[in-house]
């Protein structure tokens, strides 16, 4: 029999369970006979044919063509070395596609790891208390509690509802919020009013179900593959790169074609100008450019988990950068989401009426006192809380309820207190004070006047104005069967929460006002408290515009746009479903909005918005599945540290491009003066790789880890449009820093011939020591160099020592392997073998180092200029 069919004690009988859940011992023997929760992954790529796509990208198959022109030409005209360069571009070829495998394969393992901090619990009841058990230790049998915002855990039959609403979507594609039931239900499983779907989420309400099929036994485990929580994939910032790569690659194709011509023109042997064309390709193509950005978007992915920010893709670290408006709730976010009662108020001040309020708020609540912990809401919690303290506990048994949604702002229950059915009504003002027909006055109930009205009003906006959240209480006895609930109620009194705002948020606030990010709070709460917690953390000072939400409905998108074209502006009594609306116009306007939400509606919006911001501990499941970034600590302050880091990694990224593309320079030039100026060539293609694929590696990696400079958050935000590769950073790369190294190259290089006795025109035999030593010396200075240009490409505008010279430990670590790796290329017989290099006097090295000054000091006055400019 099929168990949608079944009541709710052959539920229990057939999957061997009770009111009382699973002991753990039996759920343990359950986990270990079904195995967890999970749904196993679609098949991923495998390592060896990943590691094969490296050998057939458009670089490495413009090099594979290089190397099989080289091969065949020492085919054809033996004996002029083309073989060795064509084994030694084949080697490019294969360092290169071990070194961005390795990097890539490092960028998803610690995006792995990030994973892991997305923890997805389930309440369940087991031995007969109620317990947060991992989602993927649900096992068939264990008895859930759903309520609103969770992500079912498996497929499960209900056994009790109370307005239960779920949205099957990501079963059946229909949007709209189906409800649910608890009896049994003839027909197919799949269209069943009493089972719970795995993956489906719940709307509002809330329920009890019995699991009966976990893991790859659920329909949705059927027909679906979950993806996983953290997507990896070429980010805009990624594909920006491998365009530029390709562009720049074109152009030495181009250049080393039309030097080829060249060449021919004025007299140069084929072969000649055949490993000319080869070298200026090689020189020019950034080989190890995507893998390193790859990497270094994943380690700054690494540095926000620790600063408390979860990215779940590698693109939102990039997209965080260029963030102009956060769009922020205010519970828990700007505040510490600690609610407490501060202060009540009633309309006669007596004692029994306190009594009563107390009862209201200790009944009208879905927060518990267990094993001397208060759980639930943190508002729900405060008024328990407080009413515990007050009355005591409360004996009454709940009839059924009608749950708190952020259209109605209330929520009823039915209670049997003293054997009479009482209905029992809290929430907004707004939304209790036309339901009710009288207030209790000395123990008697006096119809609702004017005068009384305008009394409670004037009460609710005092405490609103102190920041305090209000809640309003009602209550009505339903006398007969036929009482309607929420009609006809007893206006009982005013309860003032405080929730105070975390420390940290005025600072961050402040720091985003200097980093021209504008900042809109959107709060549930009325406009007065609203407006007193916006004074106090510094978000408002002038007159700031408020929007209540009824207004807002009212509101033409024109309206709208003028309004949000201001500075200061708080949408207040906002439903979750407003704020897509608001960010849809912000969007419309060119603004980059980050948004936070917590609830299950708040999930269009963090979709829609540039970032969806959830929250890690109060947000709902659904909430953190739509969202782009979790905060593990619910801390607007964590936001602002996760922009400035976004900040960083995208500026970091501009700093090794910078490092590396100046090293093109002194590789090209040698290879002109060769042509052109009719000497030996200064530089081989060995030794070029050298430093591509070498020396340049580590330095460039240690810049990626960079952190933010102090001025950072004190610019505009980045233009999305603004090119990476913008002519202001070619420009310093290839007509300011590069010059200065190929000057220090051929200096070194010029420098061991004149001391050798060369003259001007003589052309030497490769194999020939002096010839050799003068490239060894011509790659030296341009390592040195390097050493002077990584501390130079350490900011744009700063002074190294005003960002500390030792800060970055990585630096030094990246120029110590630097300087081995030259050590033995230059000392060591086999680097000389390899590299066709000769060892060099120290006073070679010694005459190389000023270079490497100068090119810091010249860095250095250009940072002074700009500074002073602005």
């Amino acid at each position: 029999m099929k168990i949608n069919n079944l009541t709710k004690e052959e539920v229990f009988r057939n999957l061997v369970t009770s009111e009382n859940g699973l002991s753990e011992e039996e759920a343990k023997k359950r986990l270990s006979e079904f195995g967890p929760n999970e749904i196993k992954e679609a098949k991923k790529t495998s390592l060896s044919i990943r590691f094969f796509r490296q050998f057939t990208h458009f670089l490495a198959v413009l090099l594979w063509i290089g190397a099989g022109l080289a091969i065949l030409s020492e085919y054809l005209h033996p004996g002029e070395g083309m073989l060795t360069l064509g084994l030694a571009i084949i080697g490019v070829i294969f360092i290169n596609a071990v070194f961005t495998f390795i990097q890539e394969y490092r960028a998803e393992k610690s995006i792995e790891k990030l994973r892991l901090l997305l923890p997805f619990h389930v309440k369940a009841i087991r031995e007969g208390k109620e317990k947060e058990i991992p989602a993927r230790e649900v096992v068939p049998g264990d008895l859930i509690i759903l309520s609103e915002g969770d992500k079912i855990p498996a497929d499960s039959r209900l056994i009790r509802v109370t307005y239960l609403m779920v949205n099957n979507a990501p079963l059946t594609g229909e949007s709209e919020p189906v409800p649910l039931q608890h009896e049994p239900c003839p027909g197919e499983l799949i269209e069943s009013k009493n089972i719970a779907f795995a993956g489906t989420t719940v709307v509002s309400g809330s329920g009890k179900a019995v699991v009966f099929a976990a893991g790859m036994r659920t329909e949705f485990g059927r027909i679906a593959h979950l993806t996983s929580a953290v997507e990896t994939g070429l980010s805009p910032l990624q594909k920006e790169i491998v365009k530029a790569t390709r562009i720049i690659a074109f152009l030495a194709a181009i250049m080393g074609v039309v030097f080829f011509f060249i060449g021919q023109i004025i007299g140069r042997s084929f072969w000649e100008n055949f490993i000319f064309a080869v070298g200026i390709i090689v020189a020019n193509v950034p080989e190890g450019l995507l893998p390193t950005v790859t990497l270094s978007l994943a380690m700054g992915s690494q540095r926000m988990a620790k600063k408390k920010a979860l990215i779940k893709t590698l693109t939102s670290v990039e997209t965080l950068g260029s963030v102009t408006v956060i769009c922020t709730d205010k519970t828990g976010t700007l505040t510490q989401n600690k609610m407490e009662v501060k202060d009540i108020w009633t309309p006669d001040n007596k004692q029994s009426t306190v009594g009563i309020l107390m009862k209201n708020a200790y009944l009208c609540n879905n927060a518990k006192f267990i094993e001397g912990q208060y759980k639930g809401d943190p508002t729900e919690t405060a008024l328990l809380k407080y009413a515990r303290g007050n009355i005591g506990d409360v004996r009454a048994g709940r009839i059924s309820e009608i749950p708190f949604d952020s259209e109605r702002k209330r929520m009823t229950t039915v209670n049997m207190v003293d054997d009479k059915k009482f209905a029992f009504t809290k929430g907004a003002l707004e939304s209790v004070l036309p339901l009710c027909k009288y207030v209790l006055i000395n123990d008697g109930k006096m119809p609702v006047d004017e005068e009384l009205k305008g009394k409670i009003i004037n009460a609710y906006h005092s405490l609103m104005d102190k920041g305090l959240r209000v809640l309003s209480f009602a209550c009505s006895e339903l006398q007969t069967p036929n009482s309607k609930l929420e009609e006809d109620m007893v206006f009982l009194g005013l309860i003032g929460l405080e929730d105070p705002p975390r420390p940290e948020v005025p600072e961050a606030i402040k720091k985003c006002h200097e980093a021209g990010i504008r900042i809109i709070m959107i709060t549930g709460d009325g406009s007065r408290t609203a407006v007193a917690i916006a004074r106090e953390i510094g978000l408002v000072k002038g007159n700031s515009t408020v929007i209540e939400g009824h207004d807002f409905i009212k509101m033409s998108d024109m309206e709208l746009r003028k309004e949000l074209a201001g500075k200061e502006i708080i949408f207040a009594r906002m439903t979750p479903k407003h704020k897509m609306r608001v960010v849809s116009i912000l969007k419309e306007e060119g603004e980059r909005v980050a948004v936070t939400g917590d609830g299950v509606n708040d999930a269009p919006a963090l979709k829609m918005a540039d970032i969806g911001i959830a929250m890690g501990i109060a947000g709902t499941d659904v909430a953190k599945e739509a969202a782009d970034m979790l905060l593990l600590d619910d801390n607007f302050a964590t936001i602002v540290n996760a922009i400035e880091e976004g900040r960083a990694v995208y500026e970091n990224i501009r700093k090794f491009i910078s490092y590396i593309f100046s090293s093109n320079i002194p590789e090209i030039v040698p290879y002109l003066a060769y042509v052109l100026l009719k000497i030996p060539l200064p530089l081989t293609i060995m030794q070029i790789l050298a430093v591509d694929l070498g020396t340049d590696m580590i330095p460039a990696l240690a810049l990626g880890a960079e952190k933010p400079t102090a001025g950072l958050m004190q610019q505009p935000p980045r233009d999305p449009k603004e090119r990476l590769l913008n002519f202001k950073l070619l420009s310093r790369a290839y007509l300011f820093l590069g010059p200065i190294e190929a000057a220090a190259g051929l200096f070194g290089f010029f420098y061991v011939l004149n001391s050798g006795d060369w003259k001007w025109g003589e052309m030497l035999p490769t194999n020939n020591i002096l010839y050799m030593q003068a490239t060894t010396a011509c790659l030296t200075a341009i390592i040195i160099t390097q050493i002077g240009n990584v501390f130079a490409c350490r900011s744009f505008r700063e002074s190294v020592f005003s960002i500390g010279f030792f800060s970055n430990k990585l630096i030094f670590a990246g120029i110590a392997f630097e300087i081995a790796l030259q050590l033995f290329i230059v000392y060591h017989p086999w680097g000389n073998e390899i590299f066709a290099t000769s060892p060099i006097a120290a006073q070679i090295w010694l005459v190389l180092i000023p270079f490497a000054l100068v090119l810091f000091a010249a860095e250095e006055a250009r940072k002074l200029i700009v500074r002073g400019k602005k």
